[in-house]
């Protein structure tokens, strides 16, 4: 049977309400985030959290022709995770896009994320966090690439939408490469000792 981890993608203060960036509603994901995190402390299973971890002359902002505004520079208030956000002590911080470039947005590109994660026999991803259709979405692609089972925890996203409907869309993309959607309560639910979750998606 699987081990499994938990990846939490990126719930950064400029990502959060009043944030350089902020993710309409981003706020929302912390609750059944810290849920899930609190279930996979009691069972001993991993628990992953990337960040973005710019320099200060990141290609992806816009005064250096990139599309979004300055954000999660490295060492500032706006880089940090949540204070509400509730990460075990032992949480593996997985940082991204630490140079001007290549722009990154999954968790899997620049990082060692894949090998750490082999390492600890882990073979299913449990993904919730920020957001749907840029950084999220290009994890769970990542992981399903990597060969990782991947499981989405739709209660524990929001969407950038810059189009309306990106987050629907990218919804349905993950589950169309293979990804499973569940809720957090239906997936904790069922999170047993060795890492397996009984309840299957509806």
């Amino acid at each position: 049977m699987s081990k499994t981890a938990l990846i939490v993608v990126d719930v950064q203060n400029d990502f959060l309400p009043g944030g350089s960036l902020a993710v309409p509603d981003g706020d929302q994901v912390i609750g059944p985030l810290n849920l899930t995190v609190s279930r996979f402390v009691e069972e001993g299973l991993p628990v992953v959290a990337t960040r973005d971890w710019h320099p200060p002359n990141h290609c992806s902002f816009k005064d250096q022709g990139g599309t979004w505004p300055a954000h999660c520079v490295a060492g500032t208030h706006g880089s940090q995770f949540s204070p509400e956000l509730e990460l075990p002590g032992d949480v593996e911080i997985v940082s991204k896009a630490t140079a001007r470039e290549p722009d990154a947005y999954s968790g899997f590109e620049g990082t060692a994320l894949s090998r750490w994660l082999r390492e600890r026999g882990v073979e299913r991803l449990v993904v919730g966090g920020l957001a749907t259709d840029y950084c999220v979405r290009r994890t769970v692609e990542d992981g399903l690439k990597a060969g990782f089972e991947v499981i989405v925890l739709e209660d524990a996203v929001r969407a950038v939408n810059v189009a309306p409907g990106d987050g629907d869309r990218a919804l349905e993309a993950m589950a169309t490469l293979g990804a499973r959607r569940m809720r957090s309560p239906d997936f904790t639910a069922g999170l047993g000792a060795r890492g397996d979750s009984t309840h299957e998606p509806a």
